[in-house]
């Protein structure tokens, strides 16, 4: 039995040592030697008093960036990448609640990151990865790890304007991976595509099925997101054989016409999740990959990934919408009704619940926000045991599929990602000229839409936006309104607001 993350990849280094693991643009390392670099970093953490500490990092995602993941888990830590694109006023508030004392991050960073995390021991990795490892301490310290340690933290929208941790632990990640890799067919001879940025948990998929199974992770640059037909020839000239991406992603593709200019012919696995594939562009997919397996992926951070599938049927119907499917082994997907009573009928809306191993640890430092969201089963009251409310609403089909049906708070999927309306909304608020404001998101047009009423221009709120909330976080659209429809209490009613709008 396995218990600890690093077995996965010192397994893969002992059968495949010369092979690469891991590539980015014309540079790649061996598994033996990113196995080498990440021990190199580790000791130095030791040396640095770092043990079991939480380690940030503050880099591009990377060859380097992976290597200093695993460096913290050789230390008996657990790591947060801190995404350099991303507001500084955001990697302030995540490092708040943080509060880690140790950042690793590359020389041409080592200025930007003494300025944003000021008292923090800040390790490059010109220096730690070029150490000798202390092969004896490394192994000393991990006896003392259990499966149940935390193992990275990504952070998502927070609706109390402050972004939330999720801290994941080794056994999660360890046993969802192993299910994942089995599922799908994923072998030491794939290789596997990363679209997903590394604080993003798409890419947890990405980095533990490639280092668990031995096939090759290459790191499709940033820039070519924005060149739908260079993202296309990179993905063939790599001869990449898997997909797990973001819908958003995936569509970037299909709306610029990447497939008409060229087929990825290798490619036989597309896995999708982030928020609901629209039918055009699947269709598009499928037109010129018809023999590729497609995978509908349904799951929040919380719960490791991804909770329930659907592999999709070549002689099927899907212009209804794609069921989000079945639970993944070990995991215990059901809905509950608004007094917590379970729902097993066809057709009944409920909240998505979900129990087993996979759980999140929690959100780091705040206990308040994990005991709302993790609470006890309750269904059984005989003992402890924590499900968590993922907030989503859902219902069975004819076929006892589950079909996902939106939310049930002011919480949206938007380009991928988990965003709190009631977020931007602060962040709006908090800039001068705006006296009241809402956030709404348009679902067919798949849009975020801001209103407020105030003095200041529109514009000049937007470029204020744009310096302290990520690109992901921006309405796309921004509409000064005379007034806003208020309830008994004096706040905003959003429904009624919300109809006064559309109504204009």
């Amino acid at each position: 039995m396995r218990i600890n993350v690093l077995e996965l990849i010192e397994n893969s280094a002992k059968k495949f040592p010369e092979k690469a693991a891991v590539s980015e643009g014309e540079k790649s390392l061996s598994f033996a030697e990113l196995l080498l670099r990440s021990k190199a970093a580790g000791t130095s953490l030791l040396k640095s008093g770092a043990e079991k500490t939480t380690v940030g990092v503050f880099m591009e995602k990377g060859m380097d960036a992976l290597c200093a993941f695993f460096g913290a888990v050789y230390a008996g830590c657990c790591y947060c990448m801190l995404n350099v694109g991303l507001p500084d006023n955001r990697l302030c508030q995540i490092q708040s609640v943080l509060r880690t004392q140790y950042i690793i991050t590359e020389k041409s960073l080592s200025e930007k990151a003494a300025a944003l995390f000021p008292g923090t021991c800040i390790l490059l990795t010109e220096d730690i990865f070029n150490g000798i490892p202390d092969e004896d301490s490394l192994c000393k310290l991990r006896r003392t790890m259990i499966d149940t340690d935390p193992l990275y933290i990504n952070f998502t929208s927070g609706s109390s304007g402050i972004p939330k941790g999720i801290a994941v632990s080794h056994r999660s990640v360890i046993d969802f991976i192993g299910f994942f890799t089995d599922i799908f067919g994923i072998t030491e001879n794939d290789v596997i595509a990363n679209q997903a940025p590394f604080d993003f948990d798409v890419s947890v998929k990405d980095i533990y099925s490639a280092m668990s199974v031995g096939a090759t992770l290459v790191i499709v640059p940033r820039a070519l997101f924005s060149a739908p037909a260079a993202l296309i020839d990179y993905l063939c000239e790599r001869r990449i054989t898997v997909m797990i991406w973001a819908v958003s992603a995936l569509c970037l593709i299909s709306t610029f016409h990447g497939l008409d200019y060229k087929t990825p012919e290798t490619v036989k696995k597309i896995l999708f999740s982030g928020e609901v594939m629209p039918y055009k562009h699947l269709s598009e997919w499928k037109k010129h990959l018809p023999d590729a397996m497609y995978v509908n992926l349904y799951g929040p951070t919380e719960i490791t990934c991804n909770c329930t599938y659907h592999i999709l049927s070549k002689d099927r119907d899907y212009s209804d919408g794609i069921p989000i499917g079945q639970p993944f082994p070990n995991e215990d997907v059901f809905l509950l009704d608004s007094e917590h009573k379970r729902i097993d009928s066809v057709g009944e809306t409920g909240m998505i619940t979900v129990r087993g191993s996979a759980l999140a640890l929690g959100y780091y430092g705040c206990p308040e926000k994990t005991a709302e969201s993790f609470i006890n089963n309750p269904l059984q009251s005989d003992y402890p045991e924590t499900v968590y409310l993922t907030g989503d609403l859902g219902y069975y089909n004819s076929d006892g599929e589950l079909v996902y049906c939106g939310r049930a708070d002011n919480q949206i999927k938007y380009l991928g990602h988990r965003v709190e309306l009631e977020e931007i909304e602060k962040a709006m608020s908090a800039v001068d000229g705006v006296e009241r404001c809402i956030c709404i998101f348009d679902e067919k047009k798949q849009r975020l839409k801001g209103y407020y009423v105030g003095t200041i221009d529109k514009n000049t709120l937007h470029r204020t936006l744009q310096e302290t909330l990520p690109f992901f976080m921006i309405p796309g659209s921004i509409r000064q309104i005379e007034s806003m429809v208020l309830n008994k209490n004096g706040k905003i009613d959003r429904k009624k607001t919300i109809k006064q709008i559309g109504g204009k």
